[in-house]
């Protein structure tokens, strides 16, 4: 399968190769001659010699920038959603045998940390500046019109990969960027803030917080690409990006071994949705069974065992949220088990595409000289699927309960195509052990704090090593470029750059005993908020992941205090001992805050959706689509929710070609489609896996004709009901009333014109089920 992949890139490489040939007396410029200040470098002056004719003139190729001599390469691997007492390498119950043979071959940190939450963590690691001062403070789809919280990282805080690729490295990203606002995610643009807009060569993954693994939302660079199999035929992202991953790192070392590589290898998993197969799920069959409480206590003494932790580190409390395990029933315990034992073979899964990954690296003909930087989560673990997990995660997050013995009838299914996975709360805080609270809540450890591993065989010799400075993810740009000979520009394209935040602790690569690097360091995610300083920690705990619908206010907040120097799990409170260090390091928060842009704080939760945001389609409310128009996600599609539309299509068709969609948007999990079956058309809606069906009694006439759908709204609130209504050349044929509608986002994949990209909206049909006739268009009108 790789060498497939291989294949359409060979020519071009062949002809570089033929170019690199007919200039190979080309000169490169060294690190030591370029102008350090700015990026790009100005155009070099010509050496040679103009005559009036090439007999007397003297040739000279352009200097072109190049990486500094024996630069490593740099792989940047993260994971997503995991806690520090999960995998194996750091005392958990999940096997992670290839993260664990890394660790043995270079240095294991246990007091690096991340922002708390996804977005803001990666633009922090792709710009070295703190998350609020690269327009990250929260999520894309959460946004306001606030500087810190817009999430358009800004031309003055360009990425890492930017300042590699000026110096002459090629560069890669694959897998998840959350990091492009979610209004410019479409096919449509703008590409300014897309990877390969943002110092990326190239790009092979998807723009969201999640995707689902069996029908990703796959872009190519700019281009929308479809999965080359089926679920059933064994597709799954993770493998598939792991394959591209491969066949580009061996396509750059074939065509110039000698030239560094930087690539950013950042999967989907561990996000939610949980899809893995049967067969690995199996593997974990039994092994939770004693719950999430036993299993704290077990990965705390394991991680003492280890030597992960300190001997004296205290486990924290239990938090009060969660249910303790022995008073669950039998159906919720083997619901919840269930959803554990999906997760656990979801990342021995993801532990054995990596392992493909850092083999291939191991062969690299440069492999001693190649640092792995390897992020074992950009946040704690999640407890956003709420007190009791689900298999319909957008269901979930819509608001919209289910019951256990209704999702128990599908529990063969767990992890398949046609569920949406994710555990219960009380799993979050047992992986998080030993810290207390879970991802989104910045304040403790349990957020923020989360396992690394780095090796680089040239250079690190204490194999198996544990490094305990306390370091934070904007660490990682000074590092890179430290080990590459690099500085970061004052100027990069023409813009000047907001100070990098972090600081390089190479120093650490040498030397257990290093001096610290991070002696300060602020956290805020959703108004938690934390200050670290000097081995202090004050922390005011906020807001709850699972319950975004409350905004609790500012008045009467409480404060803790911790001694972390002491008490490395944030298990002792000694705010009341200690007044004067609490009030001293509240106002070192607010300082930190300031100068790092933080402010406002917005506690507003799910209301921070609803908050108007740009988006291409401006404030129309009529709107033409034509073939082709596919892979549009739902904030760049019609907003047809929670109000009366219609949609009409004009459609040119014949006898033999009467089959396939003509309007589609949203998955299995929900969404609408208006196909024709048989020759009939249909809409059909499914509501969260309640689907309601509207046939027309006449076939389509041949030649062109209008299929028309008009839905009229109850209204008084979200999600009400209403009255669909099926035309065609105007005359009615059917209606079809139903009681609820999608008040939220009807989930995770997309909108198209012609064809149902992605998961189906329906089984119906096989996807994409492209339409056979024309498609001269497709209008849509929001009616109020």
């Amino acid at each position: 399968m790789i060498y497939k992949k291989v294949l359409p890139i060979l020519a071009t490489v062949l002809i570089l190769g033929a170019c690199k040939q007919i200039g190979q007396e080309q000169t490169k410029i060294t690190n030591h001659e370029k102008e350090g200040s700015k990026l790009p470098y100005d155009d070099p002056a010509f050496t040679g010699k103009i005559g009036k004719t090439y007999a007397e003139s003297e040739s000279a190729w352009p200097k072109m920038p190049s990486p500094p001599e024996d630069a490593p390469n740099v792989i940047v691997i993260l994971l997503d959603d995991v806690g520090f007492g999960m995998t194996s390498t750091f005392g958990g119950s999940i096997p992670t045998p290839n993260l664990d043979s890394l660790a043995s071959e270079g240095l294991s940190y246990n007091r690096f940390h991340t922002t708390a939450v996804c977005s803001p963590t990666r633009a922090a690691l792709l710009t070295g500046r703190n998350h609020h001062q690269a327009a990250n403070g929260f999520l894309p789809e959460w946004a306001t019109g606030f500087p810190s919280y817009n999430t358009m990282i800004p031309r003055s805080t360009a990425t890492v990969g930017r300042v590699m690729k000026g110096n002459g490295v090629n560069t890669a990203f694959f897998g998840k960027n959350h990091n492009t606002p979610d209004w410019e995610t479409s096919a449509a643009g703008p590409f300014d803030r897309w990877p390969t807009a943002m110092g990326f060569d190239y790009f092979y993954g998807f723009q969201a917080g999640e995707t689902n693994q069996y029908y990703p939302v796959i872009f190519e660079n700019t281009v929308p690409v479809e999965a080359d199999k089926t679920p059933e035929e064994g597709y799954h992202f993770m493998t598939d990006m792991t394959d591209r991953a491969i066949s580009w790192m061996q396509l750059q070392k074939s065509m110039s071994p000698e030239k560094p590589v930087f690539m950013y290898f950042a999967p989907g998993a561990m996000h939610a949705p949980h899809h893995v197969t049967k067969e690995w799920r199996d593997k974990f069959k039994g092994k939770f069974d004693h719950g999430w409480d036993k299993e704290r206590e077990i990965t705390y003494a394991r991680q003492k065992e280890m030597g992960i932790i300190p001997a004296d580190a205290k486990l924290s409390a239990r938090n009060e949220n969660v249910p303790e395990w022995e008073t669950l029933n039998d159906e919720q315990k083997e619901f919840y088990t269930l959803l554990y034992e999906n997760f656990a073979g979801f990342f021995a899964f993801t532990d054995y595409e990596i392992g493909r990954l850092l083999t291939a690296i191991s062969a690299l003909p440069d492999a001693e000289n190649t640092i792995v930087m390897y992020i074992v989560g950009d946040n704690g673990a999640s407890s956003e699927g709420g007190l009791d997990g689900t298999i319909n995660e957008i269901k979930a997050l819509n608001g919209i309960p289910s019951t256990i013995a209704e999702n128990l009838k599908k529990k063969d299914e767990i992890g398949g195509p046609t569920t949406e996975p994710h555990f219960p709360i009380g799993w979050a805080f047992a992986g998080n052990t030993p810290f207390p609270w879970v991802k989104q809540v910045a304040s403790h450890f349990g957020g923020s704090r989360n396992p690394m591993v780095v090796t680089w065989p040239k250079v690190i010799k204490d194999k198996g090593g544990m490094r305990s400075q306390f370091l934070h993810i904007i660490d990682v740009v000074p590092t890179i470029l430290e080990a590459s000979g690099m500085e970061f520009p004052e100027y990069v394209d023409g813009v000047k750059q907001k100070p990098i935040a972090g600081k390089s602790f190479m120093s650490t690569f040498t030397d257990a005993n290093a001096p610290e690097i991070r002696t300060t360091q602020y956290f805020e995610v959703l108004s938690n908020r934390a200050i670290y300083h000097e081995g202090w920690v004050a922390a005011h705990q906020h807001t709850l992941p699972w319950r975004q619908d409350v905004a609790p206010g500012y008045e009467n907040e409480v404060w803790e205090l911790y001694n972390i120097e002491e008490d490395f799990s944030e298990a002792v409170n000694i705010a009341d001992q200690y007044p004067e260090k609490l009030e001293e390091l509240k106002k070192l928060f607010d300082e930190e805050a300031e100068k790092n842009e933080v402010y406002p704080l917005d506690d507003r939760g799910a209301a921070r959706l609803t908050v108007p945001k740009p988006s291409p389609l401006g404030d129309r409310t009529s709107f033409t689509f034509y073939e082709g128009a596919t892979r549009l996600p739902e904030t760049a599609a019609p907003n047809t929710k929670n109000k009366s539309w219609s949609m009409e299509a004009m459609l040119e068709t014949d006898a033999q070609h009467k089959e396939g969609v003509i309007s589609a948007l949203g998955g299995l999990s929900g969404g609408y489609v208006l196909y024709v079956k048989d020759g009939y058309p249909t809409f059909l809606y499914n509501y969260f896996e309640e689907v309601s069906t509207l046939k027309s009694t006449k076939k389509l006439p041949d030649g062109l004709v209008s299929v028309k759908l008009d839905f009229k709204y109850d209204g008084g609130g979200a999600g009400k009901g209403g009255l669909f209504t099926l035309y065609i050349n105007n005359e009615k044929t059917c209606e079809l009333r139903v009681e609820e509608t999608v008040a939220g986002r009807y989930g995770i994949d997309t909108f198209g014109i012609g064809e149902d990209s992605g998961s189906p909206v329906t089984k119906n049909y096989v996807a994409p089920a492209k339409f056979q006739g024309h498609i001269i268009e497709v209008n849509i009108e929001l009616k109020n």
